[in-house]
């Protein structure tokens, strides 16, 4: 996730799984991009993960975007 990605085809996508880079040389995730394929996912009906900011401790940097936990699942 290192650009927008806009008007993602969800079509037949039964889940979304986000996450940034971890280890040493990561590159900066921004938060608005996160938020904009959860939004693009809340419109098609598919569930969304967002797992993890990364970083090189990414233990600190959390899983909240806005202070909130996305953690959709599919119902099988």
């Amino acid at each position: 996730m290192l650009s927008p990605l806009p008007n993602l085809n969800l079509n037949e996508i039964d889940w979304v799984i986000v996450r940034s880079e971890s280890g040493r040389k990561t590159r900066e995730m921004k938060k608005e991009c996160v938020l904009d394929i959860r939004e693009q996912c809340l419109a098609s009906n598919v569930p969304f993960f967002f797992k993890q900011w990364g970083g090189t401790n990414k233990k600190a940097t959390g899983v909240l975007p806005e202070g909130k936990a996305y953690d959709g699942v599919p119902a099988y």
